[in-house]
Formats: structure tokens, C-alpha cells, sequence
């Protein structure tokens, strides 16, 4: 009798299981391989610029090539188009007609960061500093008294573009915001962690030297100096520039088992690879794959290079007109994943998430019917029928996977794409890798959770 009773639970309940006791070690000995891969990605990509030439190059060694308008496009062909350096646009043309559909993933590339301002650079007791204006969600306590680089260009006016890079080699110098000692904290430490450090706090310190020369400003002068020397850049060309404090921080193994990783950008890069890799092994898919690298989600999704634009239109359009079909026959019949990161489980913190319903990590790629905020404000709400087709997509394909929601009902909550593909009436959900310490400067992601992604992109890519 108890062993029926046992097997009528099995049949009627729903229970999840750690990747690991599902996976051999052959599939475990993928998901390490994998994470090696994914490292070596994230160390090249601290800004969108990166993310999107080293994008390119390993498209480009998988027989990808630049999209031009009135190209032929057979069964296979493998195409991309970048936005303006900072979003990119991947497709495998598949063997049926556009018509019929397009099997989509769209992540974004942007993440958290601290922008320069464009008149960045001043002088006060005898130390250089650039005022900075933070990008996307931070927690500003967690910028402080770590090391900084700055990456980015800087535009001149005769056109050529200076990239700049100080800080990611291990010989270069690094930048800091400093912090109060305790000894003197105790006003600061009355307040809210969120004004307890303000914005214009975030001031980076780079330089303490005096310049020769008599006069006012003399270590912003000689800090000035050697930008000129060495980029041939003046104060004035800082209006034209896109300059970013980073973490200087490596990626790293994290754990005694090295069965995590640590680093900077997770949040979305983590998914950006996944969608990359996955139509990277595409050869002739039956529908079109296309892998969409967008920028400005922390924003918004707004501006040229964002979701928002209709740059993804565009493209998509130009594909359509090659087959004489309608855009929006195509998008009606198309499917999206919204490849982006949800937040895990973590036990420090308890009291945010509802625990039968939040990620956990090691339990594979994380499903989020909607996202939003309180009442699903700002929230796409994939349909069940939707959900239906991915599990047995993500069955038929062994992918290893988990329903999940954005903390508790009232807590919060944040966006993603999603929406914005949904309006152009793409059948769209939520998917990704759970993430610790989420927006911070060292997040944390499983290698199971990052190498499932990718199964599930690539399953997605091949559904016909």
C-alpha cells in the first residue's frame, strides 16, 4: 500500500530537484567547460562597446557576416548587423518562410556602471578627481573603497574615435571612491543605506602629483597632461566621450568546488552569452533564429540602441522584403525569450522572496511568467499556452529548468524587455540565469544555472 501511495505522489506533485543529482559527469564536466568560455567573455566585455566587438569576432569565426540590404539569404546563411557599436542583431535564416515565424532571444548588453560626466575633471585640496553620474540601479554603499577602471571612447572633433582603457591590466593603475574611516562615521552611520553615500559622492580619484608649472589646478594639469600624452585628448574633448568606471575585478571560480562564478556584469551579459553561443552552433534551423544583444534595458530600453527602437524592426523588415512577406505576418507568428537574469534564492535574505516560488540556484534556467512590480505593473505575463510549449520544448531537450518570480508580491520587482517585444505582438516570456548580489559590482551565478541558458536558448533556436 505504501509503496502505491508513493507512486500516485510521484504522478500528482509537482517537486524540484538540485541539477546535480539529474546531470552525470559527463554533462557536468559541459556546464565547467562552459563556464570557462563564459569567463573569458565577461573579462572582454565591461562595457557595451566590448561586449559587442567581441560579440562580432567570435560571430565572425563561425561564418557570420555583415548584413547588406538586397543580399541573397538562403537556408543558412548567417548574417548580423551591429546599432551603432552598441547593440547587436544576429540571424540564421532557417528553411521555412518568415511568415510562418521567427524563433527570437533578446538580452541586453548594457549593466550598471558609473558614467563620467562630460565636464568630469577638477581639482580640490590638492587632489584630481572626476565627478561621475551612476547608470542603471546601484546600491551606491557598494562603490566605494573598491578598485575602479574607466573604459570607454572618446569622440574628437575630426572624427576619430580614441578608446581608452586604464585599470584592466595588471600593470596599469586603478581609480577609487573613497570611504570615512569608522572613526569618523558616526553621523553616516545614522542614515539610510541609500543616502548614506549620495550621488555626487561618487567621485573618482585619480591623481595627487603636482604639475611644475605656478598657477592654479597644478595636479588636474599634470593629470591632464598625461591623458594628452598619451591619447592625445584635451579637457574639452570630455564632452564628446563615453567614459565608465568598472570594477577592476577578475571573473573568478567561486566556492571551494568552483561550482559558481564571481564577477562583474552578470546581470545581463550572463544571458548575453547564452543567446550568442547558442546561435553560434546553429547551422539550418527550420525557422529563422535570430539573437537580439540590446542596450539601454537599465534605462529603459530607451534611445536608438534600446529594445525601444525600432532598429529590431527594421532589420527584421529588410529579411521579410527578401521573401516578399509581411513584417507583421512575421511577428504573429514568432516566439521570444527574454533572455535575462532573475534574482536566486539567497538564505541571508529571506524575507524578499516567497520560497516555493523564487529561483534557486543549481536548479537550471529560471522561467519567469511575468516580472513587474506589486500587481504585475510593467509586466509582460507570458500565457500559459506559452509556458505549455516550453516545458515541452525544454523536456524534449533535457534542459533542466525552474519556474521563478521576482521576490514577493509587495516587495518589489523590476522589468525587462519583454514587454516591448510583446507589443509588437511576439509571444514573449521571461528566462534566464538566477543571480546573487544582483546590480552589485561582484555578482554570483552557477555554472549549472549558466550552461542550462544555454541549452534552453539553443532548444528554443532549433524549435520548429
Amino acid at each position: 500500500m505504501s509503496e502505491k501511495k508513493s507512486e500516485r505522489r510521484e504522478a500528482l506533485f509537482y517537486s524540484q530537484k538540485n541539477g546535480y543529482d539529474l546531470i552525470d559527469e559527463k554533462e557536468k564536466k559541459l556546464c565547467y567547460e562552459y563556464a570557462e568560455e563564459y569567463k573569458d567573455f565577461l573579462d572582454n566585455s565591461r562595457t557595451e562597446r566590448e561586449t559587442i566587438n567581441y560579440a562580432i569576432k567570435l560571430a565572425e569565426k563561425r561564418g557570420f557576416v555583415p548584413y547588406v540590404r538586397g543580399m541573397e539569404l538562403r537556408p543558412g546563411t548567417k548574417i548580423y548587423k551591429a546599432n551603432r557599436g552598441k547593440a547587436l542583431i544576429l540571424a540564421v535564416i532557417g528553411s521555412k518562410p518568415l511568415d510562418e515565424g521567427i524563433n527570437i532571444a533578446a538580452a541586453h548588453v548594457d549593466v550598471p556602471r558609473l558614467d563620467l560626466k562630460q565636464v568630469p575633471m577638477y581639482e580640490d585640496t590638492e587632489l584630481c578627481y572626476f565627478k561621475t553620474h551612476y547608470y542603471g540601479g546601484i546600491r551606491k554603499y557598494q562603490w566605494v573603497a573598491i578598485p575602479l577602471a574607466l573604459h570607454g571612447v572618446v569622440a574628437l572633433k575630426n572624427g576619430t574615435v580614441v578608446d581608452i582603457v586604464i585599470g584592466k591590466d595588471k600593470n596599469d593603475p586603478v581609480f577609487v571612491i573613497t570611504d570615512l574611516l569608522p572613526h569618523l562615521a558616526s553621523e553616516q552611520n545614522k542614515k539610510p543605506l541609500s543616502e548614506a553615500i549620495t550621488g555626487e559622492g561618487l567621485n573618482l580619484l585619480i591623481g595627487s602629483v603636482p604639475d611644475p608649472e605656478e598657477g592654479s589646478d597644478r595636479v588636474k594639469l599634470a593629470v591632464m597632461s598625461l591623458l594628452n600624452e598619451k591619447y592625445g585628448i584635451t579637457e574639452e574633448d570630455f564632452l564628446s566621450a563615453e567614459l565608465s568606471a568598472v570594477p577592476a575585478l577578475d571573473t573568478r571560480d567561486l566556492g571551494i568546488d568552483r561550482s559558481l562564478i564571481g564577477g562583474y556584469g552578470h546581470d545581463d551579459r550572463v544571458c548575453c552569452f547564452a543567446a550568442l553561443k547558442a546561435i553560434l552552433a546553429l547551422k539550418k534551423p527550420s525557422r529563422t533564429a535570430v539573437c537580439v544583444l540590446a542596450d539601454k534595458e537599465e534605462i529603459g530600453s530607451e534611445g536608438v540602441s534600446g529594445m525601444k527602437s525600432e532598429a529590431f524592426d527594421c532589420f527584421i523588415e529588410d529579411l521579410c522584403d527578401s521573401q516578399g512577406v509581411a513584417l507583421r505576418h512575421c511577428f504573429e507568428n514568432s516566439l521570444c525569450i527574454s533572455a535575462d537574469v532573475c534574482n536566486g534564492f539567497d538564505p541571508n535574505y529571506p524575507d524578499v522572496s516567497e520560497k516555493r516560488n523564487a529561483a534557486k540556484i543549481n536548479y537550471g534556467m529560471a522561467i519567469c511568467k511575468y516580472t513587474g512590480s506589486r500587481g504585475k505593473s510593467g509586466s509582460n505575463d507570458a500565457s500559459a499556452e506559452f509556458v505549455g510549449r516550453l516545458r515541452r520544448i525544454f523536456e524534449e531537450n533535457g534542459v533542466i529548468w525552474q519556474m521563478a518570480e521576482l521576490g514577493k508580491v509587495d516587495q518589489g520587482g523590476g522589468g525587462t524587455v519583454a514587454m516591448f517585444m510583446a507589443q509588437r505582438n511576439i509571444e514573449t516570456i521571461d528566462a534566464g540565469v538566477p543571480v546573487l548580489s544582483m546590480h552589485s559590482p561582484f555578482e554570483t551565478v552557477a555554472k549549472l544555472d549558466c550552461y542550462m541558458t544555454y541549452k534552453g536558448m539553443l532548444s528554443v533556436f532549433k524549435e520548429k
